[in-house]
């Protein structure tokens, strides 16, 4: 396991639940546990400011709304929105909702309710570019954001080859805009409940009014749960019905003139597709092998950014830990202190940490590009590592033979050449390969600085197709492919050091 993978949620579902405003109970039976993210959720789900320990949210009150009318009491499940559904389908929450969108992957593969909300996918730019940037064909050429594993970043992959937009995909909602305000990307493209959300608590920004595509927010059930799907179903129709719906958006500041419109065709029994029904063949509409065809090249292309990122990190860790090892075992005191100041630091808080806060902590000083942030936090954090693996094996080497190599005339630097340096080279190549191949793996972290690495397309290409089984095996057979050979060439050169010795 490596040492910071534990900070990063893939389908790691928080096991403590948040009270939404009923009386809590102890039978399980008695309870609807609805999932959704808090984190940049509002205003579907957030942490109550009043008091963090509630959640507050339309999407909760819709919860509370729906456990009403199944004679449930809802229970918050915490869970990273990009792994809703999987957690909905092995189980961990008996509903999603946050924000969730209605798409053919979905319908193809989790019970999907009627839709509650209709949306509009826009883009907001920065109030200086509002003149010339109003449409996608506006932006060809430059970097647009948005959500990953959404229908906007569906979009953005399309105009990709229509228009030569790049497509940056976050985690949240939050740095988007963020990153729009500094000149890190030029625009943004999601949801308007989102955008009109942004540009009332963010100056600089204007959200333009025409329409990119429509869609509608709705709540996800495992497949096997279709009798309770249709129960939640009435429920929802029949609060669309009495305008309890209505209440709730009007609450939140969302209600528009879309939704009765919508609520008509949903109470008159019309069909509502999934907004992006009419778009090119998609991989829930292929089979599982055609799909991994289709997505194979992007994951390799993926692939090379994770090898390339993890050989310039290694080598700068390498560096750098070599030095501070020296530091420590010949510098002064003072130096000593802080380089054992430096390690102490970086080991003990987390790799996620030092990656946002060189990439959005410090951004109103040094604006780093994504990569070179990825790079740098990366070499820093494993070159405290590598420098106690160097010191550890320079400390090694039998003080006897140092003083043999002095007594021979030698100087110190000639001693660390020619004695100590071969000796320690020799310990410390077993540990400085596992430090490797962990970073290999820790470098899918740097997929929060929008840098599109191999475990980042594993996973939109798992959220399009509905499942992980395909993608994931396919993701492990290429870092297997990376790493393998790696501890092969490791193992034979510890050999023929070895041997050589």
């Amino acid at each position: 396991m490596t040492r910071a993978r534990a900070g990063l949620a893939f389908a790691l579902v928080a096991s403590l639940a948040l009270p939404t405003g009923a009386a809590a109970q102890t039978s399980d039976a008695a309870d609807l546990r609805w999932a959704g993210d808090p984190e940049g959720g509002a205003p579907f789900v957030e942490a109550d400011p009043a008091n963090p320990e509630q959640v507050v949210g339309f999407d909760v009150e819709i919860a509370a709304l729906i456990a009403r009318g199944v004679n449930r009491v809802p229970r918050f499940v915490t869970i990273t929105f990009t792994s809703i559904d999987q957690s909905i389908a092995r189980g961990d929450a008996d509903i999603g909702l946050s924000g969730i969108e209605d798409t053919p992957a979905r319908r193809a593969t989790l019970a999907v309710t009627v839709p509650y909300y209709e949306f509009r996918e826009v883009l907001t730019v920065r109030t200086g570019d509002a003149g010339q940037l109003r449409t996608l064909a506006d932006l060809r050429g430059r970097r647009v954001g948005t959500l990953s594993g959404t229908i906007a970043y569906e979009i953005l992959l399309r105009a990709a080859d229509q228009y030569g937009v790049t497509a940056v995909s976050y985690d949240d909602d939050v740095h988007p805009y963020s990153d729009l305000l500094i000149g890190r990307v030029d625009a943004v493209l999601l949801d308007h409940v989102l955008a009109e959300r942004r540009q009332r608590t963010m100056a600089g920004i204007t959200t333009q009014p025409e329409t990119v595509a429509v869609g509608h927010y709705v709540g996800v059930l495992a497949a096997r749960d279709a009798p309770l799907r249709d129960t939640i179903d009435e429920v929802l129709r029949r609060a669309m019905r009495d305008g309890s719906l209505e209440r709730i958006f009007r609450k939140w500041n969302v209600w528009n003139e879309d939704q009765p419109k919508l609520y008509e065709k949903l109470l008159a029994g019309e069909p509502v597709s999934s907004a992006v029904s009419d778009a090119p063949a998609g991989p829930v509409t292929l089979t599982g092998w055609e799909a991994a065809r289709r997505y194979f090249p992007s994951l390799l292309r993926a692939s090379s950014i994770t090898l390339v990122l993890s050989c310039l990190a290694m080598g700068l860790a390498v560096v750098l830990g070599a030095l501070i090892a020296t530091g420590r075992v010949y510098g002064a005191r003072p130096l000593r202190i802080l380089l054992v100041g430096y390690v102490e630091l970086v080991r003990g808080t987390p790799l996620l940490l030092q990656l946002f806060v060189l990439y959005y902590g410090i951004a109103a000083a040094i604006q780093l590009p994504a990569f070179a942030a990825a790079l740098l936090g990366l070499a820093l954090n494993y070159a405290a590592y590598e420098s106690e693996i160097y010191r550890s094996a320079l400390e090694a080497v039998p003080v006897g033979q140092l003083e043999a190599g002095r007594t021979l005339g030698l100087t110190e630097s000639q001693v660390l050449r020619l004695i100590r340096g071969p000796q320690a080279l020799r310990l410390a190549l077993a540990p400085m390969t596992n430090d490797f191949i962990a970073l290999l793996k820790d470098s899918s972290l740097v997929s929060v600085l929008t840098v599109l690495e191999l475990t980042k397309q594993t996973q939109i290409f798992a959220t399009n197709l509905g499942s992980w089984v395909i993608p994931g095996t396919l993701c492990a057979g290429i870092y297997l492919a990376m790493s393998l050979p790696l501890s092969v060439v490791a193992r034979r050169l510890e050999r023929r050091l070895r041997d050589g010795a």
